[in-house]
C-alpha cells in the first residue's frame, strides 16, 4: 500500500474512534434507506447540531454518501428545500500492520480454480494452473514497473521502481548485498496454514516479475527464513538451481513452515 493510501485508510478508521461518530455510522449503516440529521439525532438521543457535525465528518472521510431529497409531498413554491440525507458509502477500509493482501490471494486462487475447470482437457493440476495464474499477475506487476520507470531506464532506476511496486503490494523489499529480501509476506496467515501452496504462489509471482524485467539481472529463488517472505530476489550469477530433479515447484519443506509460524 502506498504511503498516501495508508494515511487515508488510517484517517478513515480513526474517524470512528469518537463514540458518538461511531454510533452514528452504525445507525446509518443499519438503515434500509438514507436517513436525515433529524432521524439520526432522534434515534441516538443527541442534539441535531451534534448529529450534523459528526455525519458531515463521516461524509468527508468517505464513509457516508450524501444525497438530497424532498421528504414532504408538497411541490412548488413553499415546499422548502430538499433534505440532506446520509447513507453508508461503498468504501471499504481496513488497516492491518504489517500489510496483508488476502484479496490478491483470493483473486489468484479463484482465477486458478476457474481456469482449471475450464481447461479439464489439458490435464493440468490445480497447482500448475495456480503457478501460471500467479506468474501472469507478476508479469502485470512488472509492466506497471516499466510504466513507472519510463523509457530506457537505468538498471538502478528499474530496480528502485521494482522495489517501489513490491512495497505497494505489501512485500517490504530491502536491498542487501545485491539481493532484494522481502521482509513481509502479504499472505502470512495463509502461508502459515498452507505453506507450500502460498510459498509456491509467491515464487511464481516473483518469477513473473523478474522474467519480465530481465535487464534487472535478478532471479526469484526460494530461501525460507523466519519472519519474512520465503522468496528472495538474487543476482543471476548467484542463482542456486531449483527445483531439484523429482522435486515439485512447491519446494518449501517442514523447516520452511517455521518462518511463517514464527511471524504471528
Amino acid at each position: 500500500m502506498a504511503r498516501d493510501d495508508l494515511a487515508e485508510h488510517v484517517a478513515g478508521v480513526a474517524s470512528l474512534a469518537d463514540p458518538v461518530r461511531r454510533d452514528l455510522y452504525l445507525y446509518v449503516s443499519a438503515q434500509p434507506a438514507p436517513v436525515s440529521r433529524d432521524q439520526a439525532s432522534d434515534a441516538l438521543g443527541i442534539a441535531r447540531h451534534t448529529a450534523k457535525f459528526h455525519l458531515d465528518k463521516l461524509a468527508e472521510e468517505g464513509l457516508l454518501d450524501i444525497s438530497f431529497k424532498r421528504l414532504s409531498e408538497r411541490r412548488g413554491p413553499g415546499a422548502g428545500r430538499p433534505t440532506k440525507l446520509y447513507a453508508r458509502s461503498s468504501r471499504q477500509l481496513s488497516v492491518i500492520l504489517p500489510e496483508r493482501q488476502y484479496d490478491v490471494a483470493g483473486h489468484l486462487l479463484a482465477t486458478a480454480i476457474e481456469n482449471a475447470s475450464e481447461d479439464v482437457a489439458a490435464h493440468s493440476t490445480l497447482a500448475d494452473v495456480l503457478k501460471a495464474t500467479a506468474g501472469s499477475w507478476g508479469r502485470r506487476l512488472a509492466n506497471r514497473v516499466r510504466t513507472i520507470a519510463g523509457p530506457h531506464p537505468s538498471s538502478e532506476r528499474l530496480l528502485a521502481c521494482t522495489c517501489q511496486a513490491l512495497a505497494e503490494n505489501g512485500y517490504e523489499p530491502q536491498r542487501s548485498d545485491g539481493n532484494v529480501v522481502l521482509r513481509n509476506c502479504p499472505f502470512d496467515a495463509l502461508a502459515r496454514e498452507h505453506t507450500e501452496l502460498v510459498c509456491g504462489m509467491n515464487l511464481a509471482i516473483m518469477t513473473g516479475v523478474t522474467e519480465e524485467l530481465q535487464e534487472s539481472s535478478l532471479v526469484a529463488q526460494l530461501e525460507p527464513a523466519p519472519n519474512r517472505c520465503c522468496v528472495v530476489l538474487v543476482p543471476t550469477e548467484d542463482v542456486v538451481v531449483r527445483p531439484k530433479p523429482g522435486v515439485s515447484w512447491l519446494t518449501c519443506d517442514k523447516e520452511s513452515t517455521a518462518g511463517h509460524r514464527g511471524s504471528r
